[in-house]
């Protein structure tokens, strides 16, 4: 196989719609995906619905030792098995390897696979959903942000950020994409926890005052572990974690709220991409993620109590890993 410009590790929800928009652009892209996900795309393309309506036929790459080369990687699998996939990748030969995964433990394993001189930070606030017949509904484009570890700014990234933005996914690049990755994640928690939890649409769990205030708390342990590492977080993020992390805890209940009122009105069928997988049976991000925030706590003698309750609480709702009933 050829040079490519952007090989895409997962082809989800958004490695779907990042593949689709670059190859629609002129880009050289192929998805590595296996399984009926790879069948869907041979046989009738990336299609892409929503804010977006376009069908893009894309090359697919079943086996990772085919791909010699790709001047980007974009890994956008689900957390759970990426040491094992980035392994198989090995071999090959990249420019820049970045990762919109959820959780800042993603960039340490694109450094011990590819050596951290190569590695980018990077983050996705877009949303899209993977739909039982291969189409994809891409709902959110509000950002997907590039930047240097663990700051700065190069012409790597300005070209990167400037092609995905260009092809209609929003991109900028960020001096302080670390900041960004772990405000993003202080969200996530507080989101992905209340997700699952309730099942309930994005708009609804935000606008009511117990489940708002859940995230609230979830959002602060989080970022107060971001500090300990030496992290400020910011409000440039799909929550004002900043914002949230100060001040009273009833002025950032009522800001969640009124969160949800705006999502109500823009996106009522929002859901987190957490609340999709566990609906479609698959395996939740838990252990890479809000494990990944409780074992940095442990180390640094943190307590985060709200996080490690979650953990297993949310670990034992995952499909996969229920015991067979009777």
């Amino acid at each position: 196989m050829g040079r490519t410009d952007y090989a895409i590790l997962g082809a989800g929800a958004i490695g779907s719609v990042l593949g689709a928009h670059l190859a629609r652009a002129g880009h050289a892209v192929v998805m590595l995906a296996r399984g009926e996900r790879a069948a869907q795309i041979e046989h009738q393309g990336l299609v892409i619905r929503g804010l977006a309506e376009f069908t893009m036929p894309v090359p697919v790459v079943r086996d990772p030792s085919a791909l010699k080369s790709a001047r980007v990687l974009v890994v956008a699998t689900k957390t759970p098995g990426t040491a094992a996939a980035l392994s198989a990748l090995r071999h090959a030969s990249f420019d820049a390897v970045l990762s919109i995964q959820n959780g800042p433990g993603k960039n340490d394993l694109l450094a011990q696979a590819f050596g951290s001189a190569r590695v980018l930070g990077a983050l996705a606030d877009t949303s899209a959903e993977l739909l039982a017949g291969g189409e994809v509904l891409f709902t959110r484009n509000v950002n997907v942000v590039v930047g240097e570890l663990p700051a700065g700014t190069s012409e790597r990234t300005r070209r990167i950020a400037g092609e995905i933005d260009s092809a209609g996914v929003r991109c900028v690049e960020s001096p302080q994409v670390l900041s960004r990755e772990w405000s993003k994640f202080c969200a996530w928690t507080g989101l992905m926890v209340v997700s699952v939890t309730t099942r309930l649409p994005t708009w609804q769990f935000l606008s009511d005052a117990d489940s708002a205030r859940v995230i609230v708390r979830l959002v602060r342990e989080t970022a107060g572990l971001a500090r300990a590492l030496g992290i400020e977080v910011t409000d440039e993020s799909v929550l004002p974690v900043a914002t949230l992390a100060g001040g009273s805890e009833a002025a950032a209940v009522e800001a969640i709220q009124a969160l949800g009122a705006r999502y109500r009105a823009n996106a009522p069928g929002h859901r987190m991409s957490s609340l999709q997988d566990i609906d479609h049976g698959r395996p939740l991000e838990v252990h890479e993620t809000l494990g990944y925030a409780v074992e940095k706590a442990t180390a640094l003698g943190i307590e985060v109590p709200l996080l490690e309750a979650f953990h297993h609480l949310v670990a034992s709702l995952d499909p996969m890993r229920r015991a067979p009933g009777p």
